[in-house]
């Protein structure tokens, strides 16, 4: 409450209601704001899991790997 009446007393609003009104829309806002957020992760997260096409093998995604890092030791090596 401290807060409240000091925005009143500082004259930054008329009333402690227009404060706690202000600080609801506020609220509100951001509410919104973090559930249409949630919404659309959810969303995100959705589309590979319906994407029926053919993803890359762990396997495969492993031998890339193997071959990016051995090709940046090698160029490494190289260059000491």
């Amino acid at each position: 409450m401290l807060l409240v009446r000091s925005a009143v007393a500082t004259g930054e609003y008329a009333s402690s209601s227009e404060v706690i009104r202000d600080a609801l829309r506020d609220w509100t806002h951001e509410r919104s704001l973090r559930q249409q957020g949630v919404a659309e992760l959810r969303a995100v997260w959705q589309e590979p899991l319906n994407d029926k096409t053919p993803g890359v093998t762990v396997d495969a995604v492993l031998a890339g790997l193997e071959r990016k890092y051995q090709a940046m030791a090698e160029a490494g090596d190289s260059t000491a």
